[in-house]
């Protein structure tokens, strides 16, 4: 138990509280409001901070308090929506700082701990093991090949820190699984690394093609994948598509899981059209949507 009790003790000052607000005319306020609070971690000692992209979507002013209470302006250096990861810079030197961990020292059944802020200098801990490190699709046109999954729950705000016993960053705290019980979902630091350099001199990858996005949130439903949601004012409503719409192929190829679907689509590049063969009512129709560019939606 020391033993525990030092390893999070050797953590906690590498930790943040991030406090955001957002123009309410944003297009994200929406789904996740004006005000947000997140958690991130100091990943390096010049006063780079890593979260998770919803949290600064958007941002119009970001405040980084650290365990001690001090509190800095942050500037959001950027913003990576394919993997959910964002990067917040602060003025500051020197500060204590998380290395990440090897990606291929992650292994089933390790060991991990979450710390996530519940508030300005406070924050909150939870254990657990690995459970997983399949990949995770998400409705909002967001999906990635490698995850964490932990045997814990998310004890504070999202964004907060997934450490080793070794006292490294294994991953970003996202999202709390709470349809197959006390499970969090955790974004590896591998996808970090491999950017790192891109995300500080450009604020985003380039060197990845860039995704379509349609604007719509696509759900399973009895091996089918039905349009569940549309967002108003995005390609997929400009170009016919409707939500209850079952989606049977696209670009000919047949669609039974989201993750299929995903795969398709983003053989595509924004500006280009892509073909759906959907069901609406009992008819079969061709519908051809012309994607979009998120980033550009989501621009601050």
């Amino acid at each position: 138990m020391n033993g525990h009790i030092g390893l999070i003790h050797s953590l906690l000052p590498a930790t943040v509280d991030i406090n955001v607000t957002v123009p309410e005319n944003h297009p994200s306020t929406r789904n996740l409001g004006s005000e947000r609070t997140g958690s991130g971690t100091i990943v390096d000692p010049e006063g780079y901070v890593l979260t998770v992209h919803y949290v600064t979507v958007g941002a119009d002013s970001i405040t980084v308090t650290l365990p001690d209470g001090d509190q800095y302006p942050g500037k959001l250096a950027a913003q990576d929506q394919e993997t959910g990861l964002a990067l917040i810079k602060i003025a500051a030197r020197d500060l204590p700082f998380l290395r990440p961990a090897a990606p291929q020292s992650i292994a089933l059944g390790q060991p991990v701990v979450i710390i996530a802020s519940s508030g300005q200098t406070a924050r909150r801990v939870s254990g657990g093991y690995v459970t997983s490190m399949d990949s995770y699709d998400g409705h909002w046109e967001y999906m990635l090949e490698r995850t964490i999954r932990v045997s814990a729950f998310n004890p504070g705000f999202g964004g907060g820190t997934l450490a080793n016993f070794r006292g490294e960053l294994a991953g970003v705290v996202s999202l709390n699984l709470n349809e197959i019980g006390k499970f969090a979902l955790a974004i590896p630091v591998g996808y970090y690394q491999e950017f790192e350099q891109e995300l500080k001199q450009y604020g985003q990858v380039r060197s990845r093609p860039r995704r379509p996005w349609l604007g719509f949130y696509p759900q399973p439903m009895a091996g089918h994948i039905v349009v569940g949601g549309i967002v108003p004012g995005g390609p997929a409503e400009k170009f016919g598509l409707k939500e209850g719409d079952i989606i049977l192929s696209v670009e000919q190829q047949q669609i039974r899981s989201r993750p299929e679907l995903y795969r398709e689509m983003w053989k595509k590049r924004p500006g280009e059209r892509i073909s759906f063969r959907i069901l609406r009512e009992d008819q079969s129709l061709d519908v051809a949507v012309v994607g979009g560019d998120r980033a550009d939606r989501y621009r601050s």
